[in-house]
């Protein structure tokens, strides 16, 4: 990588040229840099509002990009090592689907960790592909899912030569690691391209002793999610491609769903990210790396909670673990992930990532304070003393197997009826049902409901979880499909 070529951000210094001239705006949007609109001018700022600007020539097109956007992907590829990079602004969801929508159509089979996000399986709904799931492993004292070991993978191969591509995670949320480098090896040995949802790896490729990244381990396709962990805006991600793929019929396949109207604020912010990366990516991680492994020493010390790192790895399921994640285990002190979530939020004023139903995660990055740190520790701290009670009747796993009897297009588009989820069991969903965060389906389309899964549901329920993917807003019933016959 050319250190002195990625300490230009050729978008926003166009951007900036931009806003430096008086240009009289008749154009779209219409607030006219704020003019139009003095509260959220006064909401988000001034130059915020002067460069949400349109597409027009000396900015470029995201839809087709010969310029200044075209620049600044050439420089986002080369930081990140690869041949092409496409910026996204519908949220790694949309590099997520491309990826599957450029590989895959109408009946060809894709291979899978069941434990994927909703955006792998809503592609699949879209375009007709097969899902063929792996279940991952699953840590019982944790009851979380784990990656995708290397001999799963393999007799999922062999089983299913025609397929056209295997989608791993690369980390979990957890922070979990699959071998990647050997998936794939397999992978490609078979004629099979390797999409890698790194939704949470962007450090991968700028920190020091981090798990190998989509790119170096060679693998085809890759979906960044820039603004979490890598100080984009959220909702701006990337794509990445290899020289194996068709880049100009990827930006085809992008433009189906991503808008017209590409956002010059989270494209500048990809663009000034990027250059913060190259700069300083491997400082910034060492100090991640610092903070979260000295809350992890600490939280362990408390008592009754326990932050996992690297012991869980066993070089398959568990090939590595991102020590960037504050991943801690709540059920000892009888208590839900979801419910120090909550207590954390309502009683202390500290926001986490999620918390589910044996688990909370806390993102650390280096912008976070010492002080915050110590509060995060404190809370924890008081909420054990004050709320810890006999951890009998918990749910101990967050993953149950799925069976798939239909396919998620045929079953999502099927005619369908409405059932109460109590009395569900026994019949094919045809809709999603998750917790949100992490976005992990516990039902998607095609799945046989179970009353285990019926059971988990009304638990999550209870228990306070987030829950999402119905028609029924109230998350009381659930579409299933009227079967023929």
């Amino acid at each position: 990588m050319d250190q002195r070529s990625q300490e230009c951000m050729p978008l926003y210094e166009a951007l900036k040229q931009h806003d430096s001239k008086r240009i009289a705006h008749f154009d779209v949007p219409g607030h006219k840099g704020g003019r139009g609109n003095k509260e959220l001018k006064h909401f988000l700022g001034e130059t915020c509002l002067r460069l949400d600007v349109n597409s027009m020539k000396p900015l470029d097109n995201l839809c087709h990009p010969v310029s200044v956007i075209k620049e600044a992907q050439e420089l986002a590829a080369e930081a990140f090592g690869a041949q092409e990079a496409f910026f996204i602004v519908n949220g790694t969801t949309a590099a997520v689907q491309a990826m599957v929508m450029s590989t895959c159509k109408a009946g060809d089979k894709i291979i899978m960790p069941r434990n994927v996000h909703r955006s792998a399986i809503n592609a699949l709904v879209v375009c007709g592909a097969l899902p063929v799931y792996i279940n991952p492993g699953i840590n019982k004292e944790l009851g979380i899912p784990l990656g995708m070991s290397v001999k799963d993978v393999e007799e999922a191969i062999l089983e299913n030569p025609e397929a056209k591509a295997i989608l791993v995670n690369n980390p979990t949320y957890y922070g979990i690691c699959s071998d990647l480098k050997r998936i794939v090896t397999l992978a490609h040995a078979h004629n099979m391209l390797v999409l890698v949802d790194e939704a949470h790896g962007t450090h991968f490729y700028f920190g020091e002793d981090m798990p190998i990244s989509a790119m170096e381990a060679g693998a085809d396709m890759a979906a960044v999610s820039m603004h979490k962990t890598g100080g984009s805006l959220t909702q701006s991600s990337i794509l990445l491609c290899n020289k194996s793929i068709n880049a100009d019929y990827v930006r085809q396949i992008i433009n189906l769903t991503q808008t017209t109207s590409g956002s010059y604020l989270l494209m500048s912010s990809l663009d000034i990210a990027r250059k913060n990366l190259s700069m300083n990516g491997k400082e910034m991680f060492r100090k991640t790396v610092e903070f979260a492994e000295y809350a992890r020493e600490e939280i362990n010390k408390l008592g009754g909670y326990y932050a996992f790192a690297e012991e869980l790895v066993d070089g398959d399921a568990v090939y590595a673990f991102d020590k960037t994640k504050l991943s801690i285990h709540t059920r000892a002190i009888g208590l839900a992930g979801i419910e120090v979530y909550d207590l954390l939020r309502d009683e202390y004023d500290i926001q986490i990532e999620f918390g589910d139903i044996g688990n909370i995660l806390a993102i650390v990055s280096a912008g976070d304070r010492n002080l915050e740190i110590e509060r995060l520790i404190s809370a924890l701290s008081e909420i054990k003393r004050l709320y810890e009670k006999d951890k009998t009747g918990l749910f101990d796993h967050e993953y149950i197997n799925p069976d798939v009897v239909m396919a998620p297009q045929k079953a999502f588009y099927g005619e369908k009826k409405s059932v109460s989820i109590e009395k569900s069991a026994g019949y094919i969903c045809g809709e999603f049902v998750m917790c949100y965060p992490p976005g992990i389906p516990i039902l998607a389309p095609g799945e046989r409901i179970t009353e285990d899964i019926v059971n988990y549901i009304l638990y999550a329920k209870e228990k306070g979880c987030f829950m999402t993917g119905t028609q029924d807003m109230k998350i009381e019933n659930i579409n299933i499909v009227i079967e023929e016959g």
